[in-house]
């Protein structure tokens, strides 16, 4: 099975999911879809008892779900209980909620989407802006990651085209590309901004996301340069890339005497967005006041 990790949002929840290439079907988190519609503070324990009761019952759709690993709570990847959307609409019915309905026809609109999406890669694009645009991004910064996306996207199918392997190695180079423009594995980055299981790149300011890109793009041109063979020339080529942001963030902080990578993470840069808007509808308000 080809598979491709994505979270959905429902109602601003987060909803893990799988995207099976080969069956062309998604699988949802089974736990998060009872957290959604139960609203159980504990959702891992409400779906172990419902997932009893309803073997007990002799019910065939508990029986046939797929374990998957996902990226649980603190980062790290663990085998979940996962549904396609017929057995997910099955095991709705034995969750009384009011949000049952509109779960469903969410789950029916992800599905349409996603084709759609095959069909059109424009309509991803537009998806992504419209979550991030939920979320309170502004504008600015949206442009900036999904240009991002675009040149991470770029510099990995680089990587596959020299037979480099998705997961460890990937994460190995970019762990390198880390260190060198930023001084900080991916790791201690998270870390230094407050994150567990959060994208890093989600929490990025404008000129940090500029600098990843920028080394990330280096290492890229780099790499079509060089044509490595090995892992080992791999990593040089990433560090390379990395030194060339790295002399830019430095050169940046010498002229501006301003430090280009922050605490600050994406609670922060939204609610200090959000106290702006405030500010400036307050203004209006004196404004049309006077």
């Amino acid at each position: 099975m080809t598979k491709k990790e994505q979270i959905q949002l429902f109602e601003s929840k987060q909803v893990r999911t799988v995207w099976d290439d080969e069956q062309g079907k998604w699988y949802f988190s089974v736990v998060d879809v009872c957290a959604v519609l139960s609203e159980s503070k504990n959702p891992q324990t409400y779906w172990r008892v419902l997932k009893k009761r309803l073997i007990d019952e002799g019910n065939q759709t508990v029986t046939n779900c797929n374990g998957f690993k996902m990226r649980a709570v603190d980062g790290k990847m663990r085998m979940t209980d996962v549904a396609d959307t017929e057995q997910i609409f099955r095991i709705i019915q034995s969750i009384p909620s009011p949000k049952a309905e509109p779960f469903k026809q969410w789950m029916a609109q992800v599905a349409s989407q996603r084709i759609d999406q095959m069909l059109d890669p424009e309509l991803s694009i537009n998806q992504a802006m419209a979550d991030y645009k939920r979320l309170g991004y502004s504008d600015n910064w949206i442009n900036q990651r999904l240009k991002s996306i675009e040149i991470r996207k770029e510099l990995t199918d680089e990587w596959k085209k020299h037979g480099l392997e998705e997961g460890q190695q990937f994460a190995a180079l970019t762990d390198i590309i880390y260190k060198a423009w930023s001084d900080m594995s991916a790791r201690e980055y998270k870390r230094f901004k407050g994150l567990t299981k959060e994208n890093l790149r989600d929490n990025m300011t404008n000129k940090e996301l500029v600098l990843n890109m920028l080394a990330e793009l280096s290492t890229k041109e780099i790499s079509e340069s060089r044509n490595p063979s090995t892992f080992t020339e791999h990593a040089q080529a990433a560090a390379d890339g990395g030194n060339i942001a790295r002399n830019a963030r430095l050169e940046l902080e010498e002229q501006t005497g301003k430090a280009v990578i922050t605490p600050q993470n994406a609670k922060h840069l939204l609610k200090e967005r959000k106290d702006k808007e405030l500010t400036f509808d307050e203004a209006n308000e004196s404004s049309s006041r006077d």
